[in-house]
């Protein structure tokens, strides 16, 4: 493994099989539990992962999201506008996302098929490209995927937290 492809790949991989993970086994319960009141869920965690990795790297492709364009929004039918991705949202809104471990499990390999297809053609030359100018200095795309990988994979490693400590509840 010594390409950007490959090296982008294996990061991906890892979030993958790590989501597939926290969700085998996880009934409606685990994946609603809360720690406290204000606590995030199993299933926000995993949902508010894909949601980002989804719209970051759609974004930074030029590409649609997979939530829309394979009618996940439509299935998990959430009570949010339509391009949440969770950042932000209330401990209320948190709540509401109430998933199961099929549905999340279906969104996230949608989402890891579409990035190992995105990630797959990377060069060197690619990672200096600007993907977002709103910050100072502007974001590249070798950042936001860097960024991405480390975002999902605080939130997998919480939501494993989670169900953990809702298995012993």
């Amino acid at each position: 493994m010594n390409t950007v492809p490959e090296i982008l790949a294996d990061a991906f991989d890892r979030v993958r099989d790590e989501v597939r993970d926290v969700l085998d086994g996880a009934d409606d319960q685990i994946l609603r539990w809360r720690v406290d009141r204000e606590a995030n869920t199993v299933a926000w965690l995993v949902w508010h992962l894909s949601r980002v990795q989804d719209d970051h790297l759609a974004k930074a492709f030029d590409r649609g999201q997979v939530w829309h364009e394979e009618g996940w929004a439509e299935r998990f039918a959430l009570p949010f506008d339509v391009d949440e991705t969770g950042y932000g949202q209330s401990p209320h809104e948190v709540g509401r996302v109430t998933a199961s471990a099929e549905l999340l499990t279906g969104y996230y390999s949608a989402v890891a098929a579409r990035t190992a297809e995105l990630i797959g053609g990377i060069s060197d030359e690619d990672l200096g490209r600007i993907v977002d100018e709103r910050w100072d200095p502007p974001v590249t795309l070798a950042v936001r995927l860097v960024s991405v990988i480390a975002d999902d994979l605080q939130h997998v490693g919480q939501a494993a937290y989670v169900k953990g400590l809702a298995q012993r509840a």
